[in-house]
């Protein structure tokens, strides 16, 4: 074995090119898992040095307990503290509309926020707001908020400064303690921040704040905590959140890993057929079964140890070098260390995965016979068909895949269906899936052929240069199969994100249409309706389009609910209107006596389309005929939809409850103009509340935008591999191919037509995984829909997965543009002289 060894390794020093090519995806796999163990040392680091809620200054804090304001006197009074700081909350209603009051110092080095505008509030009755509660609920400096702390009485509340808060959700509002508890008739606090004399002793001030509180109630007891530890118990929190999301990534993680197997496996198999020969004139000479599979395995294991370590050293020159060129860019991101045991455990990942990627190749290369010595290399990667091993290997998964699948699909859940367990249905779907790939690696030689035939008809139509890329991918199906499948893999993966993520946002805007029919609304209070001259205005304003008014009366008994909404809202007039849920039937039918039914009253009230309804309220009846069920609920969660003189025959009054308008001009700038016209319309009265209903769009929209870039960012980690494995399979075929390359420039192919043909067949390596991954992803997405139960309709984002396609099938053409140029550089006569 050691001298078999000695001969191999000679030739790989001969060629280390040969070497990286086989062991590239491995590196490229090693520098992933060693880059992804970076990445998280770098953000937890960068959360434990200043991403905690909890001010630096702060030495102790007081929490987990009913704090009074002689408590908090008590503990300001404890010898060694310098000053102390109040943390309390109220949620208090601002004429309908939510507001978060909080309390902070304002300034100093307990302070929470910064003062951007005006001052800070120093008196009782005053406040400060964030920037985009101004933007929001139009309070700016000088503005009075008339608030409800939940006591009924109205409070004016004088807004004095913008702060810039750590966090600003739209609705937050802060002062000092004294103001923020004073609204509430048993105020308390719920945390005290401290900070301590210079040099004074932290625990006999942490002893001393904690005998202050001794004689409390154990249930009322606060803890006395140092702020190191309240700083690193947030910054864990926020890591724990972190290692979560890495679960994730480390799941892609695994797929690009497996990934990088098939397609070391596959070089490998290529490398011992390129050297054939020389296999075959060791086994002439002695060289038994055993010892040469051992030879070829230990050349596997070398090959992972070499590129694991380069892979790492990539890893770890990146990893140092982003952070430095980040804060460089005044970003605070801290540097990773130098995890030594990862390091080592992703260079022996990459071992284990060479070595399992050489076994099948080596045991066939221990086989050659050693009258193989006489055959020319080119004349061995000719195989096409599989065995009835192999045969079986691939059946047998697939049949277990598509039971699994009739599985789910027989046990769909049934609309409104309880007790439906989706977690262990959508296992189901994923172990189906993980047996249709193992299906599909086993029987990847005999599909190749056929979708070739289909994929390959318009190269066909190129003339000569297609047809010859064509027979190179054909002639050696095994090979194109098992790099195709690696970029099926990642094609079904793609795939499945675009088509979920496109079902969910139907689903979003669906949801959407019913709850946030336009960018705008302008409604009362409890009971208060808007006079007349509130629409007028809003119509006339050039900032607001499709202005349109609505009535709804509250309290209609349909079938066995009391207080079913009742609204008038046009369908017509509002464009997003069309996005609605519609289970039966056709909005478009609705006119007098007819109406629309939200769900969940037509499923109670037990009618459908075409049944006659009765509403009643206060005495007043109409019959109805349904002529649209919806989803839950119809539009601004009311139960049922109605003309307007139908819902005054119900006992509406002229006056209108509310308006919805969008803005007329696109951008944040045309919503900001809009927002301030529609609250012009009202005139800053208390009674009148403006909600940006467009901000629960912008919400969904921006939350599925980055969990798809987020999903195709991991899913690009396996197509990285493919396109490599693409690469890297090109490169080895031009070595194995240089005599047909020299006779095909002997008889007249020019440099370009040759260097085409090669990067087509590196292309169609694409095409055929493409093809393969969407005829197994579009299906697995929609069954996976149906199996979480969420009752989102299957979308198939045509022109995304088009794009996705031809993306895909570039960058494996561009895989090829390098080895074609190489081939293409080599002359006829030196060509024609190689072995």
């Amino acid at each position: 074995m050691n001298t078999i060894l000695r001969t191999q390794l000679a030739g790989v020093a001969r060629r280390p090119a040969r070497m990286l090519l086989t062991g590239l995806a491995v590196l490229v796999a090693s520098f992933v898992v060693f880059a992804t163990v970076l990445a998280q040392q770098i953000t937890e680091r960068s959360v434990l040095d200043g991403l905690s809620g909890t001010p630096a200054a702060v030495d102790l804090v007081v929490r987990n307990g009913t704090i009074t304001d002689k408590q908090l006197a008590a503990v300001t009074a404890v010898p060694g503290v310098a000053r102390t700081a109040a943390r309390t909350g109220i949620g208090v209603q601002l004429g309908g509309q939510y507001l978060n009051l909080t309390a902070d110092p304002g300034s100093g080095p307990l302070a929470l926020v910064t003062v951007t505008e005006g001052r800070y509030p120093s008196a009782a009755g005053e406040i400060a707001v964030t920037p985009r509660t101004v933007q929001l609920l139009g309070l700016n400096v000088g503005a009075t908020a008339t608030i409800d702390p939940g006591s009924g009485k109205k409070v004016p509340l004088k807004v004095v400064g913008v702060v810039t808060p750590p966090q600003d959700f739209g609705y937050d509002a802060y002062a000092p303690a004294g103001t923020v508890t004073g609204l509430v008739s048993e105020p308390y606090l719920q945390q005290v921040d401290i900070d301590l004399d210079e040099g004074a002793d932290l625990d006999r001030v942490s002893a001393a704040v904690s005998a202050l509180f001794a004689g409390a109630k154990q249930d009322e007891r606060p803890d006395v905590a140092t702020g190191a530890d309240v700083r690193l118990e947030e910054a864990r929190d926020r890591a724990g959140q972190i290692d979560q999301v890495f679960a994730v990534v480390g799941m892609f993680v695994a797929i690009a890993v497996a990934a990088a197997g098939l397609i070391a496996a596959s070089t490998f198999r290529i490398v011992f057929a390129q050297r054939m020969r020389q296999l075959a004139l060791l086994r002439a000479v002695g060289a038994g079964r055993g010892a040469m599979f051992r030879a070829l395995a230990a050349e596997g294991a070398l090959t992972g140890l070499l590129t694991g370590a380069v892979g790492v050293l990539a890893a770890l020159a990146v990893g140092h070098a982003v952070p430095a060129v980040l804060r460089g860019l005044g970003w605070k991101v801290s540097s990773p260390g130098l995890p030594v045991l990862p390091a080592l455990g992703t260079i022996l990942l990459a071992v284990v995965i060479s070595v399992v990627a050489v076994l099948a190749p080596a045991v066939s290369a221990s086989r050659i016979a050693p009258l193989e010595a006489l055959r020319a290399a080119a004349g061995t990667g000719a195989r096409t068909g599989i065995g009835t091993l192999r045969w079986i290997a691939g059946l047998l998964p697939l049949a277990g895949a598509a039971a699994l699948a009739g599985y789910v699909f027989v046990n769909l859940p049934k609309p409104d269906q309880e007790n439906y367990d989706a977690e262990s249905m959508l296992l189901a779907v994923v172990a189906s899936g993980a047996l249709a790939f193992i299906a599909l690696i086993a029987l990847g030689p005999v599909l190749v052929r056929p979708v070739l035939a289909v994929a390959g008809w318009p190269l066909r139509r190129l003339g000569p240069v297609g047809r010859l890329a064509i027979g190179g991918v054909g002639g050696s199906a095994r090979r194109a199969a098992a790099v195709s499948v690696v970029v099926a893999l990642g094609v079904t993966l793609t795939a499945g994100v675009l088509v979920g993520g496109a079902s969910i946002r139907v689903l979003g805007d669906r949801e959407l249409a019913a709850s946030a029919p336009a960018d705008f609304e302008l409604r009362g209070g409890d009971g208060v309706l808007l006079p007349a001259g509130f629409v007028e205005k809003a119509k006339a304003s050039g900032e607001l389009t499709r202005v349109t008014a609505y009535r709804r009366i509250a309290t209609a008994k349909v079938g066995p609910f009391d207080e079913v909404s009742v609204t008038d809202l046009d369908m017509a007039a509002l464009p997003r209107l069309r996005d609605l849920d519609v289970k039966h039937g056709s909005v478009d039918d609705l006119g007098p006596g007819k109406a629309v039914l939200g769900n969940y009253v037509a499923e109670s009230a037990g009618v459908g389309v075409g049944d006659r309804v009765q509403v009643t309220n206060k005495g007043k009846k109409a019959e109805l005929t349904v002529v649209a069920v919806l989803g839950d609920e119809a539009p601004l969660h009311t139960g049922l939809l109605v003309t307007p003189a139908d819902l005054t025959a119900l006992g509406a009054g002229p006056a209108v409850n509310g308006l919805l308008a969008d803005a007329a001009h696109d951008g944040d700038s045309g919503r900001t103009e809009a927002l301030r016209a529609i609250r012009g319309v009202s005139a800053g009265n208390p009674d009148f509340t403006v909600e940006v209903l467009a901000d629960q769009r912008d919400q969904l929209d921006s939350s599925l935008t980055a969990l798809l870039a987020i999903a195709l960012g991991l899913i690009g980690l396996t197509v990285l591999i493919a396109v490599v494995g693409v690469g890297a399979t090109t490169a080895l075929s031009v070595v194995e191919r240089v005599r047909e390359s020299g006779l095909l420039r002997a008889i007249g192919m020019s440099r370009t037509g040759l260097r085409a043909m090669l990067t087509a067949e590196s292309s169609l390596y694409g095409v055929i995984g493409a093809i393969l991954g969407l005829l197994l992803g579009v299906p697995y997405a929609w069954l996976a829909l149906e199996a979480i139960g969420v009752n989102a309709p299957l979308a198939v984002p045509v022109w995304q997965l088009a794009a996705a396609f031809l993306i895909l099938v570039a960058l494996t053409a561009l895989a090829g543009v390098l080895p074609a140029r190489r081939a293409a550089r080599v002359s006829p006569v030196t060509a024609l002289g190689t072995e």
